[in-house]
């Protein structure tokens, strides 16, 4: 089959269109028929080594398509399925074996691109503004990168939930698509200060707390942002990892720092499915609204990379997969 391959790390060009060996069914599996894979910045982070993996290796952890074949012992899918799904660096392929456990039935109205839109960003969401720093009424919310996906979806839960949102954004263009999502307020963290705007904005309360995608650029700015007994929950590398802290900073404020990921927050059947069906439940009630910025074809995977890490989208990006 055709898939995106990597055998060596670096940047965008090491990514390799080539034939691999189809997978073989195995046990509480299931053979998917890809027809989109996800695009997220983790894909950048094992591709250049941040973090390990096994090479070669086929990047991508979501997809969607059709199964073509189900495993022993699986239950609820049969072939023909449409199915989204999370997985371990192996949905940039016509096929993709993927865990039952990790898989769901996509209801009928959403499309197959939708669902590989919504997988990884949309359970994210879910899970951080409830279990990373449960969001409330009230709360003041920084939200960096307030224009890329995952800042866009964030931003609107957090108005879902009664929050004020402050979000940066690097352009006019991002931050007009940021307010149109409901961010009350904007900062332009490539040439204004985070915390002094964030102090004139909020009259000096500063935040509650600070969702930071960006990581080693704008660690020092969000620490700096929040109020007393804030959280800072720190899930990206976009600039880069963060360096090692001395723990002992977060005395200052009592602040709580977190490093999630959201299949932390999913390992359990009850805890995927309880998770799954509150996204499906605010995408059908329009509390979230995804936006698919740019389909690349499978072959042009470098390409897809190379526009993610531009800082372009504003929204999701997906790569179509050859029928």
């Amino acid at each position: 089959m055709n898939a995106i391959q990597i055998t060596k790390l670096g940047d965008a060009s090491v990514l390799e269109y080539t034939k691999v060996e189809k997978p073989v069914i195995e046990p509480l599996k299931l053979i998917v028929k890809n027809q989109y894979s996800g695009v997220n910045f983790i894909d950048t982070y094992y591709r250049k080594g941040v973090y390990p993996t096994k090479l070669p290796t086929i990047l991508g952890r979501e997809g969607s398509g059709i199964v073509e074949q189900v495993g022993e012992g699986v239950e609820g899918f049969k072939k023909g399925d449409r199915v989204m799904y999370f997985c371990d660096n192996a949905s940039y392929a016509e096929y993709t074996l993927a865990d039952a456990k990790n898989t769901v039935v996509v209801p009928k109205e959403m499309g197959l691109d939708l669902a590989a839109a919504v997988m990884s960003t949309g359970l994210t969401v879910v899970t951080f503004v409830k279990r990373a720093y449960a969001v409330k009424s009230g709360d003041i919310i920084l939200i960096h990168a307030a224009a890329g996906s995952t800042g866009l979806a964030l931003t609107q839960l957090c108005k879902h939930l009664g929050a004020t949102v402050i979000g940066t954004t690097s352009t006019k263009e991002k931050a007009q698509i940021a307010l149109n999502n409901g961010v009350d307020h904007i900062i332009y963290y490539t040439h204004e200060d985070v915390p002094t705007r964030v102090r004139e904005i909020t009259g000096g309360k500063m935040v509650d707390a600070v969702f930071d995608s960006v990581g080693k650029s704008t660690f020092q700015g969000s620490f700096d942002s929040l109020k007393r007994c804030g959280t800072f929950v720190s899930f990206g590398n976009a600039s880069g990892k963060v360096p090692p802290i001395e723990i002992n900073i977060l005395s200052k404020g009592n602040i709580t720092l977190l490093r999630p990921m959201v299949y932390g927050y999913l390992a359990t059947d009850s805890e995927f499915k309880s998770a799954v069906s509150e996204l499906f439940e605010f995408i059908h009630n329009k509390t979230l609204v995804f936006n698919i910025c740019k389909i690349f074809d499978l072959s042009n995977a470098i390409d897809a990379h190379l526009f993610l890490e531009s800082r372009q989208s504003t929204g999701k990006v997906l790569l179509s997969i050859p029928q």
